[in-house]
């Protein structure tokens, strides 16, 4: 019987010692006749293969190169192919010899050519389906930790591994943490949050395609589902492992104490921000003024709102600000926008013709609309003009406010030029005194 530890599990040297006591004994095994013609074998055929990869991955890219018609997911496949095409070469042959010398000789004589063969076609199969894995960081640590979990399992060892790490453990009161359970809440969580962003993903998407929900009410859906979603996931991944989940009324009892110190503004832009989605007073795509900034709201989050102004500056509002704040809401109810601009004429001008002129003027300009007529009216009798006003309307403050203005502004001079009406500006006169000059 093995030594163990007051615990009653195998003293972790003792699985060291045996595990390389049979590493030592594999090594030997290498070193007999028929072992060592099958690791020729192997390494004839990755040789073969590492040839005709480099022959036919240059013809391939080029092949590949002359379908710009095929769908995306096919391209993405190829790609694949022919990064892994030298594996591929090395799987397509080494499984026929396998056959062939189990068919001619005894099964001891292909046993490591089969182990071989399945390790590298574990190995193919792995690197293809991390491709789905998006991050490139977390698409590395599954591919490794997948790999190295089915190479134990094809070499025999999964259950040597399991002890070893089960056996570097520590306790805190009745819980026992093992290296071994770490590993395999690491492994569930990862999987079941993958399988929760996908739901999180697709959930979204069928989402923001119903037309019945305004923006607002799409957004706090989908927070709402991937608050759901994410959590169900950490509690699951815990529950399954056997982490005692009493412990979380501690921790939140001392979170709530520090949210009553310390996080009052993040509570407090956290509330701001469901209100927001909750009373649908600002939405993605409206344009809003705040203080000196003017753009249109790019997204909602859950701390602050992204505004992105004409010049390309991206402002993060936090949400406690639009709750407090005034704010002007360009295009809250309708998208329709009302703009107002100002100038005067000559007082030799006729005022009736003058407001015609500027009517005419502003409906030639393109995001003027038409159906809704602008209107021109005097305002007062200045200095040296017959001042105006001039109002207009648009669909599209999106597009921009200063540019439809300059625009109406440019016009209006045109149009003033073509009917001889005068812009005046102010004159002085200057008269010299008697005597001033000495």
């Amino acid at each position: 019987m093995d030594p163990t530890d007051p615990d009653g599990q195998t003293a972790p040297h003792d699985i060291i010692l045996d595990l390389a006591m049979e590493v030592q004994t594999f090594a030997e095994g290498l070193l007999r006749p028929w072992n060592a013609y099958q690791v020729a074998i192997a390494i004839l055929l990755l040789v073969v293969a590492h040839v005709a990869a480099r022959i036919l991955a240059p013809r391939l890219h080029k092949w590949l190169r002359a379908r710009q018609r095929w769908p995306k997911w096919q391209m993405r496949a190829m790609v694949i192919v022919h990064r892994r095409l030298r594996v591929l070469i090395f799987v397509a042959l080494i499984w026929p010899v396998i056959g062939i010398m189990g068919e001619i000789t005894w099964p001891s004589r292909s046993y490591l050519l089969n182990i071989i063969g399945e390790l590298a076609f574990a190995w193919l199969v792995i690197v293809v389906l991390s491709r789905l894995i998006q991050n490139r960081f977390l698409r590395q640590i599954v591919r490794t930790a997948v790999w190295v979990w089915v190479m134990l399992s094809i070499l025999g060892l999964t259950d040597r591994a399991r002890e070893l790490l089960d056996s570097a453990a520590v306790n805190f009161g009745e819980t026992r943490f093992s290296l071994w359970l770490v590993l395999q809440a690491a492994a569930l969580l990862t999987l079941l949050i993958v399988v929760a962003r996908f739901l999180s993903l697709s959930s979204s998407a069928s989402i923001r395609r119903n037309e019945d929900l305004s923006p607002s009410m799409q957004e706090l859906l989908i927070k709402l589902l991937q608050v759901l979603l994410y959590g169900a996931a950490l509690f699951l991944g815990l529950r399954t492992v056997g982490v005692d989940l009493t412990g979380l009324a501690f921790l939140s009892g001392a979170i709530g104490v520090g949210l009553g110190f310390g996080l009052q503004k993040v509570v407090s832009n956290l509330v701001s921000g469901v209100i927001i989605l909750l009373d649908k007073s600002i939405k993605p795509g409206d344009v809003i003024s705040l203080d000196q900034t003017f753009g249109w709201i790019s997204s909602l989050g859950a701390r602050y709102v992204s505004v992105v102004t004409r010049d390309g500056k991206e402002f993060l509002i936090p949400n406690e600000d639009l709750i407090t704040g005034q704010v002007v809401n360009w295009s809250h109810s309708n998208e329709f926008v009302r703009l107002d601009i100002y100038f005067g004429t000559a007082y030799g001008d006729d005022p009736h013709k003058v407001r015609s002129v500027a009517i005419e003027a502003a409906k030639s300009v393109d995001r003027v609309l038409s159906f809704k007529s602008p209107v021109c009216h005097i305002v007062g009798f200045g200095d040296s003009s017959v001042d105006y006003i001039l109002r207009f309307w648009i669909r599209d403050p999106t597009a921009g406010l200063t540019n439809i203005r300059g625009n109406v502004y440019l016009a209006l001079w045109d149009a003033f030029q073509a009917n001889s009406i005068a812009i005046p500006f102010p004159q002085r006169e200057v008269r010299m005194l008697n005597g001033a000059g000495e």
